[in-house]
């Protein structure tokens, strides 16, 4: 899944990819008014943001996306 973070004070987005669902996402999300987050991508990359800097985050599908013409 495709998750886009949106940093306070910052013209830059941060992208990864992720085989977390959702949910996980959301729930390590939960409080980051007040709590530092770390997420880590399928790369092996980890993302730091502090307490308090996070503006939004845009999350991709929750389902894999169909490849080829077959219904």
């Amino acid at each position: 899944m495709q998750v886009t973070i949106g940093i306070k004070h910052s013209g830059r987005e941060l992208n990864l990819e992720t085989s977390a669902s959702q949910d996980e996402v959301l729930e390590v999300l939960a409080g980051a008014s007040t709590k530092d987050v770390t997420l880590a991508d399928d790369r092996g990359r980890r993302v730091f943001v502090p307490a308090g800097s996070l503006a939004y985050v845009e999350l991709g599908e929750a389902a894999p996306r169909r490849v080829g013409f077959g219904i």
